[in-house]
C-alpha cells in the first residue's frame, strides 16, 4: 500500500501532466526513494493508483534503467561500459571495483552498503571512463580517483 507521503507526492506530480499515466516513472522514482527499490506489491498499487495495467507499468520499469526491482544496496554505483569508456579503460575499473568490493556486476556487498551496476552511458564521454555513485558523478577515473570516491560512501 502506498504510505501517505507517498500519495502526496504523486499527487504534486499529477498536477503536471494532462494523463494520470504520465506520471509513471515519476511515480516509482517516489516510491523508490522512500523504499530504496519498487516490490511487485508497491508496481501494484502504483499501477492501480494510476488507473494502469501492473503489466503496463512493469514495462516502463523494466525499459527504464534507475528502477530498481530488487533491493539495492545503502549506495548504487553505476560504472559506464559504453563503447567510449571501454576505449578508455572501463575494463580495469570494473575489475577493480569488482575486487575491491568482493562482488560481480549485478550484486550487493555482504554489508548492503554497495550495489554495483553497469550502465550503457552516462552522457559523459569527454571524460571517460566515468561512474556514479547515487547522484554523485565521478569522472576521469583511474584506480586512485576509485578508490577515493568510495571512501565517501560509508
Amino acid at each position: 500500500m502506498l504510505s501517505p507521503e507517498e500519495r502526496q507526492e504523486i499527487e504534486v506530480e499529477l498536477a503536471h501532466y494532462p494523463h494520470k499515466q504520465a506520471v509513471s516513472i515519476d511515480a516509482m522514482k517516489i516510491v523508490q526513494r522512500h523504499r530504496g527499490w519498487v516490490s511487485d506489491e508497491s508496481l501494484r498499487d502504483i499501477a492501480e493508483f494510476l488507473g494502469m495495467s501492473t503489466d503496463d507499468l512493469g514495462g516502463v520499469a523494466t525499459f527504464y534503467n534507475l528502477i530498481f526491482r530488487k533491493p539495492v544496496g545503502r549506495h548504487v554505483i553505476m560504472f559506464c561500459d559504453s563503447v567510449t569508456c571501454w576505449i578508455m579503460g572501463c575494463d580495469r575499473i570494473r575489475q577493480h571495483l569488482c575486487s575491491r568490493l568482493g562482488i560481480q556486476p549485478g550484486e550487493t556487498t555482504p554489508d548492503g552498503r554497495f550495489t554495483l551496476l553497469p550502465i550503457v552511458c552516462l552522457g559523459a564521454c569527454d571524460h571517460a571512463p566515468v561512474m556514479m555513485v547515487d547522484d554523485d558523478f565521478h569522472q576521469d577515473l583511474d584506480l586512485h580517483r576509485v578508490d577515493a570516491a568510495l571512501e565517501k560512501y560509508k
